[in-house]
């Protein structure tokens, strides 16, 4: 095995390069991954992700007509690294991006766009709601070989400038606009219904509503006094995702964001939502991912990704951690690793990083590469816990390097060999071969001159 698992995926396709049977953008819709794995064609993104990830392409095929496996690629973006998300597959790592209104510029985004694919994220996510939001999108996808996803009602509240004047034909037009600039997944926030609202009312949560979409959404539907228009017009929406082959993240706008609001009525009423409209998108074939929470307790964890694969029949899992504490703000990366190890392992497909100042400020770079590298670990330790193939033979290949003192084999094999190559660097220029934790009693040492001896 002579590359890192985690290594990059290189789609020979140009972004030029038209899918087989594809209809021109502009037609009635677009022939979908999910449409030509039901017709039984094998397409060039489905041969290329199954060598990747060490399975059949006709497995993988049959896995994203049935809705378990997702390949988000836009036809008018084509990322040359594409990546599967789903049912027996490897665990991915989405990074967010995005200024807000009091910071950020598009060469910094860019800059935490590079630090992120640098770490080994699989997918980016503009988030951006300060600037000039449609020039840092489009730069972002431009500069990304690998699937970018956005939560188009930002900027439909943004065009509208006051949140409830939004119309449900801008939102749709935003829609169509960020799947013209070749946006490959989209949140949309479709399960915040009427009765979803009303049992929230309800309820005794202690944050309300911690989704920046959730809350748009549902200042419109409270001041309105209307169904959420995603919702009412999901039909239109999937007749431009479809257009563009654009997978549909169903987004989870009334997710807990403390412990002890999760599990409660809106959260699950809103999930049975989402399995209604899981079903509808895959009979317009178009694949679909479901968002789940938040904050939660540990116990709670394993239980919610089951029920979640049972309401949405087995559609891939996206979780944001889960943060399993509430209390460590500057260390968050560390509460979501905990909570993505576990739900990865009980099958969730597709973590969001979480950074360590997630709840204090604004990711900077450096936020950015521990936040992907803390959720490449959790997702790497779900897929050896669910015996995903080729997971362990990473860890196998870090063990022999140890096992041998092979500190340039240790640099190589690292989750980040820039940051253990830092910690090595005396040793690789010293003579002697043990690192400064044991000196002449390491263990390893030891025993290879007890072996040299005889004994």
């Amino acid at each position: 095995m002579e590359q890192n698992p985690k290594s990059e995926i290189r789609n020979p396709k140009s972004k030029q390069s038209a899918i087989p049977g594809t209809h021109e953008v502009g037609a009635q819709s677009a022939i979908t991954q999910m449409n030509q794995a039901k017709q039984g064609i094998i397409t060039p993104e489905v041969e290329l992700l199954a060598r990747a990830e060490h399975c059949s392409p006709e497995g993988l095929s049959a896995k994203v007509a049935s809705g378990k496996v997702a390949i988000p690629f836009n036809i008018k973006h084509r990322p040359t690294q594409p990546c599967a998300i789903g049912e027996g597959l490897k665990t991915k790592v989405n990074a967010n991006l995005g200024t807000s209104p009091e910071i950020g510029t598009l060469e910094g985004e860019l800059e935490k766009a590079k630090v992120a694919l640098g770490a080994r994220a699989d997918t980016l996510m503009d988030l951006s709601i300060g600037g000039d939001t449609v020039q840092i999108r489009r730069a972002i996808i431009d500069a990304s070989p690998v699937p970018v996803g956005t939560v188009p009602i930002y900027e439909a509240a943004l065009k509208a400038g006051d949140i409830t004047q939004m119309t449900p034909k801008g939102i749709l037009e935003t829609i169509r606009f960020q799947a013209e600039d070749g946006v490959d997944f989209m949140t949309i926030h479709a399960g915040i219904t009427l009765q979803a609202a009303a049992r929230l009312s309800a309820g005794n949560r202690i944050m309300e509503v911690v989704s920046r979409g959730g809350a748009i959404l549902l200042k419109w539907m409270r001041h309105h006094k209307a169904e959420n228009p995603l919702y009412a017009h999901f039909d239109e929406v999937l007749d431009i995702l479809a257009q563009y082959d654009v997978t549909i993240s169903l987004g989870d706008g009334l997710r807990p964001g403390c412990l002890a609001d999760a599990s409660d009525g809106a959260q699950f009423q809103e999930l049975i939502t989402l399995g209604e409209l899981t079903r509808r998108a895959w009979a317009r074939d178009i694949s679909v991912i479901i968002e789940g929470p938040g904050h939660m307790p540990m116990d709670q964890i394993e239980a919610n990704v089951l029920l979640q694969k049972r309401i949405c029949g087995s559609a891939p899992f996206y979780v944001l951690g889960p943060l399993v504490t509430d209390v460590a703000p500057g260390y968050d990366h560390i509460t979501a690793a905990i909570g993505g190890a576990i739900a990865a392992r009980a099958g969730a497909d597709f973590l969001c990083y979480v950074t360590p100042g997630e709840h204090l400020h604004l990711p900077t770079p450096e936020d950015v590469r521990d936040g992907v590298i803390a959720s490449g670990i959790a997702a790497h330790a779900g897929d050896i816990a669910k015996g995903i193939p080729g997971a362990m033979d990473w860890d196998i290949q870090m063990s022999r390097c140890r096992s041998n003192l092979d500190w340039e084999g240790q640099i190589k094999w690292s989750i980040n060999p820039e940051k253990t190559k830092t910690y090595c660097e005396r040793r690789l220029s010293a003579e002697d071969e043990v690192c400064t934790m044991c000196g002449e009693y390491c263990a390893l040492k030891v025993g290879r001159e007890d072996r040299k001896g005889g004994i």
